[in-house]
């Protein structure tokens, strides 16, 4: 079979070169849901993308891919919240900073987190000790089954860590156009993570929490313009407290934090470094030598090398931990979406 036209090196941060046969570039929210529409309708497989930095295409895709690309941000507020109305096409990083400019707080915990506003509920973004759920109001979504605009409060989402009904129920059948930010006026800074606990509650600023965040995601993590990743490869897993507590026994140092009263978020990143996996490759996809929750694309990566290097990582630190790592990319085959195990 000759190759499919476009190609999709460009819209996929971790550089892979794939292409697909037809690429729509969705400007508007009535030409996002004219062309999903269309396509469902047509029993033809489609991709719905944003900024593409949550998957791994291992093939040519065989359909074709929706590009969002709509924008628009309304500001609302009453005495004690901001609400923000997002286009799902918006860039994550540059809205966290445009709500700092205008003296709205709420967002800097989430700085740098690549990816468009309307992937960001999908698999509620998190770090340092913030989750979108926490901030979320509402999802506007196409529902590709009736063709209706449906909305969704918090709740509804059933948010959990990096999951959400729209990797649940509604995988495949809705299309996320708009979601709605509740930022509260009586801000209460979140330092409980890493270097933020050097500052102090009473006289911090959100300013300086983003500006603190910033420096440590550009220290620690690679840009994907330079070298191709998709961020933190992994969850980090959680455990019950007596696994944790038997872990530290035998792994004096693990690194673990509370999430509830039985309940333990191990750090990924440590169990992969501890593991002697820094610098693993396979082709030419490697382990990030710096930040080893990072799989990268040292120039001429494939899916396929990314894939086989996730599957030796999640081996390794089975055998050493009986954990068992999960992916967080999507893996994106030649018909769509499949598991990392059956690449």
């Amino acid at each position: 079979m000759s190759a499919v036209p476009y190609s999709l090196k460009s819209y996929n941060t971790f550089q892979i070169e794939h292409s697909c046969g037809q690429l729509i570039h969705a400007k508007t929210k009535d030409e996002l849901i004219s062309a999903c529409l269309e396509l469902y309708l047509s029993d033809e497989p489609f991709l719905v993308l944003g900024g593409g930095s949550n998957i791994v295409l291992t093939d040519d895709y065989l359909g074709s891919v929706v590009h969002i690309e709509t924008k628009g941000i309304e500001f609302t507020e009453d005495d004690e919240y901001h609400y923000l109305s997002v286009a799902a096409g918006e860039n994550w990083p540059q809205l966290v900073e445009r709500t700092l400019s205008m003296s709205i707080a709420g967002l800097e915990n989430l700085a740098l987190i690549p990816g468009t506003v309307g992937a960001a509920p999908i698999q509620n973004i998190g770090a340092y000790g913030v989750e979108l759920m926490q901030l979320c109001d509402w999802v506007e979504y196409l529902d590709l089954r009736t063709g209706d605009l449906k909305r969704l409060n918090a709740h509804e989402c059933l948010f959990k860590y990096r999951d959400s009904i729209f990797k649940g129920d509604l995988l495949t059948c809705a299309v996320i156009t708009e979601v709605g930010l509740k930022l509260s006026k009586q801000w209460q800074p979140v330092i409980s993570y890493g270097p933020l606990r050097a500052f102090k509650e009473a006289s911090v600023t959100a300013k300086q929490i983003y500006e603190c965040i910033c420096n440590m995601r550009n220290t620690k993590l690679p840009n994907p313009d330079v070298l191709g990743n998709a961020g933190s490869f992994f969850k980090n897993p959680i455990v019950s407290r007596a696994v944790f507590d038997s872990l530290v026994e035998n792994h004096p140092g693990i690194v673990g934090f509370t999430v509830d009263d039985d309940s333990i978020k191990l750090a990924a990143g440590w169990l992969i470094d501890r593991a002697g996996l820094k610098g693993l490759k396979v082709g030419d996809a490697a382990v990030h030598e710096q930040q080893a929750l990072v799989l990268v694309n040292m120039g001429q990566a494939t899916g396929k090398d990314v894939t086989q290097l996730a599957r030796k990582v999640i081996k390794a630190v089975a055998g050493r931990y009986g954990i068992e790592l999960e992916a967080e990319p999507r893996i994106i085959g030649a018909n769509g979406e499949k598991g990392l195990a059956d690449d």
